[in-house]
């Protein structure tokens, strides 16, 4: 028996819900006035650090950098 829920349209799309939030939020950065805009975008750079483990213990972190196309 097949089920009659709503299905979010982002999912009926083939989407995930963090490429549906991403896109959103993508168009509201874009749509905001100088000076927000460039705050804004410059809010969403991410930096993190990568360990590989070897023998249960952690090795030097890498930092890597996440910037997002604008």
């Amino acid at each position: 028996m097949a089920s009659t829920a709503a299905v979010p349209f982002w999912r009926s799309a083939g989407m995930t819900y963090i490429t549906y939030s991403n896109i959103c939020a993508n168009l509201v950065r874009n749509c905001l006035k100088e000076p927000f805009k460039s705050e804004a975008i410059s809010r969403e750079k991410v930096h993190f650090s990568v360990s590989r483990w070897v023998d249960g213990k952690p090795q030097k972190p890498t930092i890597r950098s996440d910037t997002p196309e604008v």
